[in-house]
Formats: C-alpha cells, sequence, structure tokens
C-alpha cells in the first residue's frame, strides 16, 4: 500500500479546525475523527515521513473558517509541528489555487493518504483531483466525517449515508479506501522491513 521510501507517501490533512465545532453545520457523524487521525499522526511521525496540512481561508464574510477568526484555527490535537507543510486554499480542492501540486512533484511524492472534513466535500474534491493527477490516493473511512445534508427536494440526508456513499463513490475510481489500522500496520511493517536491512 505504502512506498517504503519514506519521502513518498504524504499524509495530506484537509481542514481540521475548530470551525468545524460549531453548532451549524449540524450533526455529524464520525465522533472518532480526531483521535483517530491523531492515533494515525502520531505513527506517521514517528517514520519520519512528510505532512501536510490543508487550511480551509473561507471568504464568506459569515464563515467560521474565515481568516482572523478563531474557527481558522487547527484543531490542537492534530495541528502542524514545526517543519510540516500548511496549504491555505479557498475552494473544495486544495490542489485548486495553491502550490500543492508543485509541492508534492518536488518532493519525489508517490501517494498520499487523505483524512479530514468533509467526506463529501473537500476530502472528495481533494482525493478525486489527486487521482486524476496520478497520484495514487487512499482515503481513511474512519479518519474523515461529514454532516447532515438536506436535498433539494427538503428530504433530510444523515452523515452516515452521505459519508459511505462519497467513500464508495472514491473508492476503485479515485482512490482506495482504508482504515486507520491498515495505515498503521502498513507502516509498522515498512519500518521494520527498514530496520532489519
Amino acid at each position: 500500500m505504502l512506498s517504503p521510501e519514506p519521502h513518498a507517501t504524504t499524509l495530506l490533512i484537509v481542514d481540521l479546525q475548530r470551525g468545524f465545532d460549531e453548532p451549524r453545520w449540524g450533526r455529524r457523524n464520525n465522533p472518532s475523527l480526531e483521535q483517530r487521525t491523531s492515533e494515525l499522526l502520531r505513527a506517521w511521525r514517528t517514520t519520519g515521513r512528510p505532512v501536510v496540512h490543508v487550511r480551509h481561508m473561507s471568504t464568506e464574510p459569515s464563515s467560521p473558517l474565515r481568516p482572523g477568526q478563531p474557527g481558522n484555527e487547527f484543531k490542537p490535537e492534530t495541528a502542524p509541528v514545526a517543519g510540516e507543510a500548511v496549504i491555505d486554499k479557498r475552494v473544495n480542492s486544495a490542489f485548486i489555487g495553491t502550490t500543492l501540486e508543485t509541492d508534492l512533484r518536488r518532493a519525489g511524492c508517490c501517494g498520499l493518504v487523505i483524512v479530514g472534513l468533509t467526506t463529501n466535500h473537500c476530502v472528495s474534491t481533494t482525493a478525486r483531483m489527486a487521482g486524476n493527477l496520478g497520484f495514487p490516493t487512499w482515503v481513511v473511512s474512519d479518519a474523515t466525517a461529514t454532516f447532515d445534508r438536506v436535498g433539494p427536494d427538503g428530504v433530510q440526508h444523515l452523515a452516515e449515508q452521505i459519508h459511505a456513499i462519497a467513500l464508495s463513490d472514491l473508492h476503485g475510481e479515485f482512490a482506495t479506501v482504508v482504515d486507520t489500522g491498515a495505515v498503521i500496520a502498513a507502516l509498522q511493517v515498512h519500518s521494520s522491513s527498514r530496520s532489519a536491512s
């Protein structure tokens, strides 16, 4: 799944910002998102693999994700540490209007593991573009989440359904859907093989 070369696979953490904790978004699925991402991030950092944090810089005046608002800040349990890249975006895809693709190619990145918010919006859009750009891409099912949504017909759709469908749309077409345990296991296999060599 992951390249044995530490620099070759990048962990992309999408929009894990305080503003998504506000009630205005509604009910969210997967309350363990932050914990799973923190576990994965901790394991990732121990292998020396690159991490990129994506931050949404909303242009909507009332958005809690607008620059200068407390909600624009990263969630503390998954915030960047020194040396980790931060990409600021203004649309759903982390590749549009940013240096992400150039940065990844310059660093020799051969794959992306994507986590964050929200499954059907910024995670999905970024994963689709990553796949189209030729990056092998994995989306972590239990380290992503979304919110209940009301359709144009007024029908409310549960976050669990939206999450599952968004992952189904990605899997086998734009990305491979995995869980945190599978990624951490792959990291441990590669770490063991490098230690033995």
